[in-house]
């Protein structure tokens, strides 16, 4: 049997830890990756353009022979489901519901702490899939710390000093609102870089102990849970796409995917 072909789109470089958590639970499929860059943030954009955008970009994975679609994008997953799984028959994955579950499993007190970005956030959607699955949530929006990680300060003091604040008040937060959570969800595609460094804060910060949940790793099991049945498949066969500076991308990929890109090749979306 030929190899399974998975595409995996993103609004940036983000969604690479995604595909980073795929290449061993999956390592014979074919990826192929789109990071919508020359339209990023999506953030900042209203639903309907979020929709569009993400939409286009699943068209372009289906056209190309992707045979099932992972939605790395917290936005996207947050504001654009529908509207995708409404515009193909591919099977799509995205990230917020695998994490919801990673956390119900994981979730002692009943609570959990959401970590991410303001679009994330305010869209509620971690909040509604949590409730959904009978936790309680208290979400924060870490703004700086994306642009903190693709500067490349992971282990730089200033990026210590912000994630100690953010996650001092997340707590402050939960406390206030009667809430103990025993389990913290990484809703951004960008903080896994960041995982270590947040562990060991909330070590210091907690007076319980905190499970940290990588989204990015429960989206890649979700998919390995999915395609489990199929037999052995060759080696990984890996394609790159951006839709804005391809050397950008590269240099910055490496940092997320954890070894060398190969060619990334231009694409134009339109607006």
């Amino acid at each position: 049997m030929t190899a399974v072909h998975v595409g995996v789109f993103d609004s940036g470089f983000g969604g690479l830890t995604v595909l980073r958590a795929l290449l061993p639970l999956i390592p014979g499929a074919r990826y192929t990756y789109l990071g919508d860059t020359a339209r990023l943030p999506y953030g900042a954009k209203s639903r309907q353009t979020i929709a569009r955008y993400a939409v286009s970009s699943a068209k372009f994975l289906e056209d190309h022979g992707a045979e099932m679609l992972v939605i790395a994008c917290n936005t996207a997953s947050a504001l654009a489901m529908d509207e995708l799984r409404a515009s193909t028959s591919l099977p799509v994955l995205g990230v917020i519901e695998p994490g919801a579950e990673a956390a119900r499993e994981a979730t002692a007190s009943g609570s959990t702490l959401v970590l991410a970005t303001q679009a994330t956030v305010q869209s509620n959607a971690y909040f509604k899939a949590l409730q959904a699955v009978g936790l309680e949530a208290t979400q924060k929006a870490c703004p700086l710390l994306v642009p903190l990680v693709e500067e490349g300060w992971i282990d730089h003091d200033v990026t210590e000093q912000v994630a100690r604040i953010y996650l001092t008040e997340a707590l402050a937060d939960a406390a206030k609102a009667g809430l103990s959570p025993s389990t913290v969800l990484l809703g951004c595609t960008h903080y896994p870089l960041l995982r270590p460094l947040i562990t060991r804060l909330l070590a210091e910060l907690s007076p319980q102990p905190i499970t940290v949940i990588d989204s990015a790793e429960t989206t890649a099991g979700k998919v390995a849970e999915m395609l489990h049945a199929l037999p052995g498949r060759p080696s990984s066969n890996l394609t790159f796409y951006a839709t804005d500076s391809t050397e950008k991308f590269r240099a910055l990929g490496t940092r997320f995917l954890g070894q060398p890109l190969p060619e990334v090749n231009l694409l134009d979306l339109g607006g």
